[in-house]
């Protein structure tokens, strides 16, 4: 309403200055003009009031339209024949005002059904694609191009869908994604668990032949179980965005050096010797726990795809601007296409051999996910002589490196 009667005093202010400049009325018509313009905009601000009230209520944007237009014609055609005769017009030219308004009218209103046919078809399109997608169907487009509201609507709407689908996309990804997880994990796990029964068993049932074999196997499977445990902590922190990494600078030699310490041990259990080399001082900025984990899973990778008695190499040095680390070993190499997903969760070079001992596929996982973290990149390939894993981070100028990771 408060609209209507804004529009109803601009219409008649407007009319009055045009009246004036005009007209040149005397005072006489001067009150019969202002009269005439006063009622015809309390006329017009009820119409649009009325307008305002019923609109919503037509069956279509098309019978809102030409309601209006006629509305607007029929106020026209009264407050020209009442002008017309208040101002003592003679009644054959009041007349042929009047037939000439008629006589618009019908172009006018051909020319307005005409425009609004593609307007309520488009409209109809986008309520039409609207209810497929709230029936489930993420594939509909609008196909409407528009450059008016009209279009942007329907940009606005097949924008959405696509968002909708990609959602619908992602949700699907991550609900395989748990399913795969929970089936590796379940498989992960009964190996070990199973063995863990088995030994258990033959020791309280005094049938084990020898029971310091069998803790030690115990010890084993206990061992792999906390680092499987472990590692699926570190994934669950990093998909939740809580693992916090510090940022120094880093010595890679210093790094590797620690990585190196720490796995010997194992390695020399079956005779594999892990060696490093270092050019100097390679320096990075990043978090030195993280980067020593990153190593001990390729180490650890390594050594258990290497041969009895033959040796893996660590380098670590500065190329091209970047820090690089190369572990090397003299495996059988990874197989033709392992690469498209080796970093994957829970991927292994054969999925179908025996994951005992084996790791549970996330070492690969972990390391990518450090490594991108640090600003870096990871990548793996096969040589003639075994499996080549390659890091590459950041290259920075030494600036008194910290300590890199326990020893």
């Amino acid at each position: 309403m408060r609209a209507s009667l804004i529009a109803a005093v601009l219409v008649a202010g407007t009319a009055l200055i045009v009246s004036e400049a005009a007209m040149q009325p005397t005072a006489e018509e001067r009150f019969t003009l202002y009269a005439l313009i006063a009622a015809a905009a309390l006329v017009a601000g009820c119409l649009c009031w009325w307008l305002t009230r019923i609109h919503r209520r037509l069956p279509s944007l098309r019978w809102t339209i030409l309601v209006v237009a006629l509305t607007a014609v029929g106020l026209t055609a009264a407050v020209v024949g009442v002008s017309a005769a208040t101002m003592f017009l003679a009644l054959p030219d009041v007349r042929f005002v009047l037939g000439a308004l008629t006589l618009g009218t019908g172009p006018g209103v051909l020319v307005a059904f005409g425009v609004t046919g593609p307007l309520t078809q488009d409209l109809r399109q986008v309520a039409q694609a609207a209810q497929q997608v709230a029936d489930g169907d993420l594939t509909v487009s609008t196909g409407i191009v528009r450059r008016d509201e009209v279009g942007a609507l329907a940009t606005s709407v097949d924008r959405m869908v696509a968002q909708l689908a990609e959602l619908e996309a992602q949700r699907e990804r991550g609900q395989a994604a748990r399913r795969s997880l929970l089936a590796s994990i379940g498989h992960d796990l009964r190996t070990p668990l199973s063995s863990l029964r088995a030994a258990l068993e033959a020791i309280q049932d005094g049938i084990a032949p020898d029971p310091e074999r069998y803790l030690a196997t115990m010890a084993g499977d206990i061992e792999l179980l906390s680092r499987m445990v472990d590692d699926l902590f570190v994934l669950a922190r990093l998909d939740a965005g809580d693992l916090s990494l510090e940022q120094f600078d880093l010595d890679l030699s210093e790094v590797a050096d620690g990585a190196v310490d720490a796995v010997t041990p194992v390695a020399a259990q079956r005779g594999v010797q892990v060696r490093l080399d270092a050019q100097g001082a390679v320096t990075t900025r990043g978090d030195g726990q993280a980067l020593h984990r990153v190593l001990r899973n390729l180490l650890d990778n390594a050594i258990r795809h290497s041969p009895d008695d033959r040796a893996v190499m660590v380098h670590v040095h500065a190329r091209d601007g970047e820090a690089t680390m190369q572990i090397v070993d003299q495996g059988p190499g990874f197989p033709e296409g392992f690469a498209e997903h080796a970093f994957e969760r829970f991927s292994r070079p054969d999925a179908a051999r025996e994951r005992h001992g084996g790791g549970a596929g996330l070492g690969l996982a972990i390391a990518k996910e450090l490594v991108e973290a640090h600003g870096g990149h990871i990548a793996i390939e096969s040589s003639a002589g075994g499996g080549v894993v390659t890091v590459t981070l950041p290259l920075t100028a030494p600036t008194g490196a910290k300590p890199a990771s326990p020893r």
